[in-house]
């Protein structure tokens, strides 16, 4: 309550309102404390094992909060069980032009057309070797840049594996973010199918004699039935590990008549309006693939009650965003407490 009531009201006043403005400095403070963060007790939360790897508690960090893993040590302070840095590019980018960050407050949503803005995987790398290990699993999402054509993009995913892989506990390729040209066209099971051979390739080479990292494929909610059946088909043929269900969409169902004027502007949605969709999805795809798969559930989970329908519709796992600006790290205790 003291969140909502009195931190969020502060944040969103912050900066005249300028949502990405307000997103850098929270990061900066996070980045400032993170070395205090390590110290704080972590509270309890079901530990499980998810594609061979450990996860003290089911709910993680989605990638884009902290894409270049500046406060890495603050997540698992908050409470979460696993974090996802990234989207992460093989060419140093700064993203779309500004403004791109928006806040649909009435709809608790957010639309995002950020272009994978980053430092690239190499200072990312080097971050995460001055940091040392997390007290948590640590996901990297992995893009194209937008400098690189699309029939280049095998080579520019590649580079970043090779860049970050003693780093990662697992890696999701990110082809389904709407804020890069030609990026969901990658989900196409012709394109799928040869960058998922060539990255399985490569973690084979960077693995050695130990078992090859965990490779996930996040999807976009845009897709029909038909379109995710044949993405899984790809995924199965290449032992794809798991699936993160789902991106942003492009999609303005649900908005609340005060958040309308914002319709229009470009790029993906979160929040609340995605919660049904992302749950479908997640449950079509636990059905299609018989509960083999597991899934990272991510999209509108704003509830305690969000969180566990999502695990029933199948996920093994959770990943939050939108609802933690809007929430605060209260939602993250409350889950982890009623998954214990």
């Amino acid at each position: 309550m003291v969140y909502k009531s009195v931190v969020r009201k502060a944040l969103f006043r912050m900066h005249g309102g300028d949502a990405e403005r307000v997103h850098e400095t929270t990061l900066g403070l996070l980045e400032l404390v993170s070395p205090a963060a390590k110290i704080v007790p972590r509270q309890s939360a079901a530990e499980r094992t998810v594609f061979g790897v450990r996860f003290p508690g089911p709910v993680g960090l989605a990638a884009g909060l902290d894409k270049n893993g500046r406060a890495l040590p603050a997540w698992p302070a908050l409470g979460f069980g696993f974090v996802e840095v990234g989207t992460v590019t093989r060419h140093p980018q700064p993203g779309n032009p500004q403004p791109r960050l928006f806040r649909l407050r009435e709809s608790e949503a957010i639309i995002n057309r950020m272009g994978f803005n980053n430092d690239g995987a190499q200072e990312l790398a080097n971050r995460l070797d001055r940091l040392g290990p997390l007290p948590v699993p640590l996901g990297i999402s992995l893009g194209k840049s937008k400098v690189t054509p699309v029939e280049d993009a095998v080579e520019d995913y590649r580079t970043s594996l090779r860049a970050l892989y003693r780093h990662g506990d697992y890696f999701a390729i990110n082809i389904s973010s709407p804020n890069t040209p030609g990026l969901r066209s990658l989900q196409d099971r012709t394109a799928l199918t040869e960058l998922l051979s060539a990255l399985n390739t490569t973690a084979d080479e960077l693995a050695g004699s130990a078992p090859r990292k965990p490779i996930l494929v996040k999807i976009a909610p845009d897709l029909t039935d038909e379109a995710i059946a044949e993405l899984l088909e790809v995924c199965d043929a290449h032992e794809v590990s798991g699936l993160i269900a789902t991106n942003t969409t492009l999609s303005r169902d649900g908005l609340a008549p005060a958040d309308r004027h914002l319709a229009e502007e470009a790029g993906g949605l979160s929040g609340k309006p995605l919660t049904e969709r992302a749950r479908e999805v997640v449950r079509f795809v636990s059905k299609e693939t018989d509960g083999r798969l597991p899934i990272i559930g991510v999209g509108g989970i704003a509830s305690v009650d969000d969180a566990k329908r999502m695990l029933d519709a199948g996920a093994s796992l959770l990943q939050i965003y939108t609802a933690f600006i809007y929430e605060g790290p209260g939602l993250i205790y409350r889950i982890n407490k009623a998954c214990a």
